[in-house]
């Protein structure tokens, strides 16, 4: 059995799937306004913030905390993701996404006002639980709303917001940075909130749900133990503590059997945080993987090529902003072909295929970059690293909602968010280790023994004016050190993406809802996708 287990009757899906055909595309493109306006927010927050991180650091001190501040971001977001998914399922899409947002706009407005490292790491998790809920209810209310052979005629709008969050996101975070006070890279986010708020409020009409399911509390807690354990193993191995200490040992042993009894509480429970039968079927397990190896790879590249903009092609905050538009540009003309694509012939196997191929062959290419790179040639790379990833975005995401009925609708979308932001956060953390580690070695190497090469771990650790009052000798060897730490970073990203291959060639493809006389009946296409 692939189908997940819940208590909602199943004559409420089929009532779900006719009120989807009973929709207007003029009421759709409507509800689709306020989606896509709170997915700009969510968009905007991490490029805005990832651009002017170096500066962040350099005012607040603590630089060694650095990871922390996306670190403790992603992890709330990861550890709320379900919680969200299940509770629009349960007690209604629109209350949850609203809330959510309200989280996320009080975390903003506090992360500003930080005065230290330890706020902002705080503020940031705060954000970061309301950011949980976002992407969770944009997505979960979009397959709601629309059957997934239908989705590429709206895909544009995303598509667009994409593009606007991804030009408009590094750039103003970049002249925040450089003409204004970075606090403003959080108070941005409020006025577009409060539109976000507005528009979701007055165009978003769905039918109130009422479940008196008991939320699976204790499932919640152990997940979130088991990610928050997998984390700081990731974050702390190798460098406040050897891979090998006590501190990492614990870690691993507390993930463990938190992860064993998470698998066997959600096996007990009515309304399980996140139904183990959903991996039953064979596409929600390959996309899941996939959109794991996604936000591996995105989220590391967003964090670490301004780095290496800036530090070694000596761009300032402004300019690897711009200088990132080539990778979403990519992303976007590829997503935007594609969706419509799928839309018209109904197919979407191959995507996944050659995303993922792609997607590894820029990593690969972006890990060829040393200091006589110029910045013509790494945009060249990012657009093939872009590409990739315009192929994956959407698709992981509608195969993993065609793959489960519709009253699982926010489980599957929280599901597939989930592996999406813990990928991210493994990603970030993993990339930074390699990183730190490979640009202190090359320090030692180049530095020799004055006495500024040993206090440099990552470019994080000053902001690019302070690294050019250093000696001419010292700026060349942390040039070369940076590079060394990036062609490692993407050269794991490359292998990592291997696993994402794997996982794309053995997809089967399954027909969509909504295909008209080519559509099944979800029952028969959830048992024609599982094991």
């Amino acid at each position: 059995m692939s189908q997940s287990k819940t208590a909602g009757p199943v004559p409420e899906d089929k009532k779900a799937e006719e009120e989807q055909q009973a929709r207007s595309p003029r009421e759709i493109r409507l509800v689709m306004i306020g989606l896509v306006v709170t997915m700009l927010l969510a968009m905007l927050d991490n490029l805005i913030v990832g651009t002017a991180m170096p500066t962040i650091v350099g005012d607040l001190g603590g630089a060694e905390h650095l990871s922390w501040v996306v670190t403790s971001y992603t992890l709330a977001t990861a550890a709320s993701t379900p919680i969200w998914g299940k509770l629009g399922d349960l007690y209604g899409r629109k209350g949850t996404f609203l809330t959510s947002i309200v989280i996320f706009l009080v975390g903003s407005a506090l992360s500003g006002l930080s005065q230290n490292m330890n706020e902002l790491i705080g503020f940031r998790a705060l954000q970061g639980l309301g950011a949980g809920g976002l992407m969770v209810g944009v997505m979960s209310i979009m397959g709601a709303l629309v059957p997934p052979r239908d989705r590429g005629k709206y895909q544009g709008m995303f598509a667009a917001v994409m593009a606007l969050a991804t030009i408009g996101g590094p750039l103003v975070g970049g002249f925040i940075t450089d003409h204004l006070s970075w606090h403003w890279t959080f108070y941005i986010n409020l006025p577009l909130g409060v539109i976000a708020l507005a528009v979701v409020v007055v165009t978003l009409k769905l039918p109130k749900v009422r479940n008196n399911a008991r939320i699976d509390y204790l499932g919640a807690i152990l997940l979130t133990t088991g990610i928050t354990s997998l984390v700081l193993i990731t974050t702390w191995g190798g460098q406040q503590y050897a891979w090998g200490s006590k501190q990492i040992l614990g870690l691993a042993a507390l993930a463990a059997a938190s992860l064993i009894a998470f698998c066997y509480v959600e096996q007990r429970v009515e309304e399980p945080m996140l139904p183990l039968s959903l991996f039953k079927n064979l596409n929600f397990t390959l996309v899941s993987i996939i959109g794991f190896v996604v936000g591996f790879v995105m989220f590391g590249s967003t964090v670490f090529l301004p780095l290496f903009q800036q530090i070694v092609q000596g761009a300032s905050a402004t300019n690897s902003g711009l200088l990132l538009m080539p990778m979403m540009f990519g992303m976007l003309i590829v997503s935007l072909v594609v969706g419509q694509a799928v839309t018209k012939t109904g197919k979407y196997r191959i995507f996944p295929i050659i995303g993922t191929v792609v997607m590894g062959g820029g990593m690969l290419l972006l890990s060829t970059m040393d200091t006589e790179t110029t910045s013509f040639v790494s945009a060249c790379w990012m657009i093939v690293l872009g590409a990739g990833m315009g192929f994956l975005m959407q698709i992981t995401m509608l195969v993993a909602q065609n793959s489960v009925e519709l009253k699982d609708m926010g489980v599957a979308s929280s599901t597939a968010t989930l592996f999406r932001t813990i990928g991210g956060s493994f990603g970030v953390a993993l990339f930074g280790a390699l990183f730190n580690n490979r640009v202190t070695e090359t320090m030692k190497e180049r530095g020799g023994d004055h006495p500024a090469a040993g206090g440099m771990k990552n470019p994080g650790q000053m902001s690019p004016a302070e690294l050019r009052k250093l000696d001419p000798g010292i700026q060349d060897a942390y040039h070369h050190a940076v590079a060394n730490g990036m062609h490692t970073v993407f050269l794991w990203g490359a292998a990592v993406a291997v696993i994402a291959i794997a996982a794309a060639v053995f997809m089967r493809e399954v027909p969509l809802r909504g295909a008209g006389k080519q559509e099944q009946p979800a029952e028969a296409s959830l048992e024609a996708a599982a094991i």
